[in-house]
């Protein structure tokens, strides 16, 4: 069985149930007699709802296992461990994403924080990391801590090449609220009671770049840990990660376009976006994101001064979800600094500060 957003579907689907019953039912009532329900003016329409969040499912249960970001390429190590340490500053990372507005109880809501550093133990050139994630979703509240290490390996003809691996644990819990419409029962396919599970979980990754260009493959949820301890044993389902981009610059150096692709895949689901932004002076960026078949992203940013910038991106769903949702909202929030007496470097190794 599909884990993690598995639970969000059977939840959205009841939601929209209850929404369409709870619209066309009397509130008045005589005592020991359940409300009569009012005539459906149109019942094929709403009948045509449920249907078409059933053929939605798999898309929830699915593609959406982890959280998606749109800014994942301010944040790769979110996704890849080799990432940590490449940038030869202290990185400080945040992005909130606020999904489905105006859908109402039960939307998701997700948020990653992290830091990563350069190190040079005995002279041995290095990166670790520390990535926390918050991912809400109907009645579920999963919150993920991960370490990463990186061994990085500078090549003669230019560029560095890291390898990384990460592992923490995961807490899922989930707190179901039933509410059936009158006269309604129990549903015992439905989770009834609390449930939480806290796994270890693991991930490895490949980070190549050079002032160009960037290229990474990673895997996460190596062991595919289990979810929650019910008899159905839902677990995540291995994932990965494949990202690339580059860096085209123009006759007038202060503008620059960079165009990046990323790929996830569980090998049986594959999502596919395509990103681009267009940056001048190297400090304020706007640019667009298309995932197939899902959503069109729109999205602006300034670096405020050395090293902090702030970035918003406002996301439209493609598919029939538009129905029922006003768009989403992502904010990032990144700092660089270096702990080193001398001046920080203007010039950041990552294509989006070049």
């Amino acid at each position: 069985m599909q884990p993690n957003r598995t639970f969000i579907g059977i939840k959205l689907m009841h939601k929209i149930a209850t929404q369409i019953l709870s619209t066309h039912t009397n509130t008045q009532q005589t005592p020991n007699r359940p409300a009569p329900i009012r005539h459906i003016a149109n019942p094929m329409q709403q009948a045509l709802r449920i249907i078409t969040i059933l053929i939605l499912l798999p898309t929830l249960a699915v593609a959406q296992q982890d959280p998606q970001f749109n800014h994942i390429f301010f944040n790769p190590m979110s996704v890849n461990p080799a990432y940590a340490g490449s940038q030869d500053l202290i990185c400080l990372n945040a992005i909130n994403k606020t999904q489905w507005i105006g859908f109402g109880t039960g939307a998701p809501m997700s948020t990653v924080v992290n830091v990563n550093a350069p190190i040079a133990p005995f002279g041995f050139k290095s990166g670790v990391g520390l990535n926390i994630t918050q991912d809400g979703y109907g009645f579920n509240n999963d919150i993920g801590i991960s370490l990463a290490y990186a061994a990085r390996f500078k090549f003669k003809l230019g560029g560095t090449l890291a390898i990384g691996v990460n592992g923490g644990v995961v807490n899922n819990a989930i707190k179901p609220t039933w509410k059936f419409p009158s006269g309604g029962t129990t549903d015992v396919a439905a989770v009834q009671q609390d449930e939480s599970a806290i796994s270890i979980d693991f991930g490895v990754g490949l980070f190549y770049n050079t002032d160009k260009m960037f290229f990474g493959l990673s895997a996460t949820h190596l062991t595919e840990p289990l979810m929650y301890k019910s008899t159905e044993q839902i677990r995540y389902t291995r994932q990965y990660y494949l990202l690339g981009g580059y860096t085209v610059g123009f006759a007038n150096d202060k503008w620059s376009f960079e165009p990046s692709v990323i790929i996830n895949t569980d090998l049986t689901t594959t999502r596919f976006s395509l990103n681009s932004l267009l940056k001048y002076n190297k400090k304020i960026w706007g640019g667009v994101s298309y995932r197939m078949s899902e959503a069109a992203v729109v999205m602006l940013g300034i670096e405020i001064f050395n090293g902090l910038r702030i970035g918003y991106a406002y996301e439209i769903s493609t598919n029939k979800l538009i129905t029922y949702h006003s768009g989403s909202h992502e904010l990032m929030l990144g700092y660089n600094f270096s702990l080193k007496k001398e001046k920080a470097p203007q010039h950041y190794k990552s294509l989006r500060f070049l």
